[in-house]
């Protein structure tokens, strides 16, 4: 999807805001009842904006970067994208653009109806597929259509996300694989190329390439199993801060942590709380919701330790034929989210920049996540304690 074509493209776009629609169909009463100030959504829930707004806020997402942007046609390229068009709604900014509503006003806002909100969806839609149609069909022209698609797709996870969170039945969404079990992979020292290279659609913090050396490294050929990880649980790892990061620790004890976010049970087997219901999984599955702090804290006591994303994305195309194996749950590597020599932010500057340095780095994808968002130099970033997200990770030898 990042070197789709026009055609490719639109029936992309459609898909996403199907998708996007038809999660709205599932939760509808409750969307409707948010209106009000009432149901599941009438209080906040920690780290999430409201739904009404994340749905209003893809709509705007889209009309603000391509039909009012004067500026579209140069892809990336700086360019002075001050001035816009006026949007279909006159409430739009000051309703969506999370310049002018920050995370902690958002659920203090009063915001359109869901039927408002749906109809924005639509329209935005429509005038999307209009310009597209008439767009230069090279990766300047498409850099704003494939830019708003991904971002709808990132969106379709995070309601998964939340609906894990709430306890909500997402009935089209395929089940966790148990992978085939495989010796760890030793990777020799070799250079690579770590970020994205200049041709199709790539993110502003995978860019730009540059050659890497790699040392020598011994990395798990799948993430980390509920087996595995029960027995940093029996052995009392949540007890003993010997294993923790000093904000590991101090994470642990805020949120009164004796096992991951959503396990019942890790005795005889592992009982979990999936999208509302009580589910026992296999003990070869890769652990789930775990923050980067548990990550860290298991790796510690193994005798192990985190992925640097070198090595993550050197072993994940090297290793592809001899039993690399990713996309089950994201997987969080070692370090922080730093930009890559020679970084230049690219137009939505809300994106990467204000992450850097405070942030963790995922790679690899989840059940959860669109196939079209899958790809090997993609990086996810996210906050050490972040356990609602389909979290796990590999360990490398020491």
């Amino acid at each position: 999807m990042r070197r789709a074509g026009k055609d490719l493209l639109s029936l992309a776009l459609i898909d996403a805001r199907n998708r996007t629609l038809r999660w709205v169909n599932t939760c509808e009463e409750a969307l409707v009842q948010s209106s009000s100030g009432a149901g599941p959504f009438a209080q906040p829930i920690d780290r999430r904006d409201p739904p009404l707004w994340s749905l209003g806020h893809l709509g705007w997402y889209q009309e603000y970067w391509i039909s009012r942007n004067l500026q579209r046609a140069r892809g990336d390229a700086p360019g002075d994208d001050r001035t816009r068009l006026a949007s279909i709604d006159p409430n739009a900014d000051a309703c969506y653009d999370p310049a002018q509503l920050l995370p902690a006003e958002r659920w203090q806002r009063s915001l359109p109806d869901l039927e408002s909100v749906r109809q924005y969806l639509v329209a935005t839609l429509e005038t999307t597929l209009e310009l597209l149609d008439r767009a230069a069909d090279t990766d300047k022209g498409l850099y704003f259509f494939r830019l708003a698609l991904f971002h709808e797709d990132r969106q379709a996870e995070a309601f998964t996300e939340l609906s894990q969170i709430l306890g909500w039945a997402v009935p089209w969404l395929a089940p966790l694989a148990t992978p085939v079990r495989r010796d760890p992979l030793l990777f020799p020292a070799a250079p690579w190329v770590m970020g994205a290279d200049a041709t199709g659609f790539a993110f502003d913090n995978e860019r730009p390439g540059h050659l890497e050396p790699v040392h020598e490294f011994e990395i798990d050929a799948q993430a980390v199993t509920w087996s595995q990880y029960a027995e940093f649980v029996a052995d009392g790892g949540y007890d003993d801060p010997s294993w923790w990061s000093d904000d590991g620790w101090a994470w642990v004890q805020r949120e009164g942590r004796r096992s991951p976010r959503h396990v019942d049970q890790l005795r005889q087997g592992v009982l979990v709380q999936r999208f509302g219901r009580a589910t026992r999984v296999a003990m070869d599955q890769p652990a789930l919701h775990l923050s980067w702090y548990e990550a860290d804290a298991w790796c510690r006591w193994a005798a192990r330790r985190l992925p640097s994303e070198l090595e993550w994305e050197a072993a994940a195309h090297r290793g592809q034929a001899r039993g690399f194996r990713a996309g089950q749950v994201w997987e969080w590597t070692a370090g922080s989210f730093r930009p890559y020599p020679g970084f230049v932010p690219g137009p939505d500057r809300s994106w990467s920049e204000s992450a850097f340095g405070s942030h963790k780095v995922l790679r690899g994808g989840s059940f959860a996540t669109g196939e079209r968002m899958r790809h090997l130099k993609y990086r996810n970033f996210q906050r050490p304690e972040r356990d609602d997200l389909f979290s796990g990770f590999r360990s490398c030898a020491l």
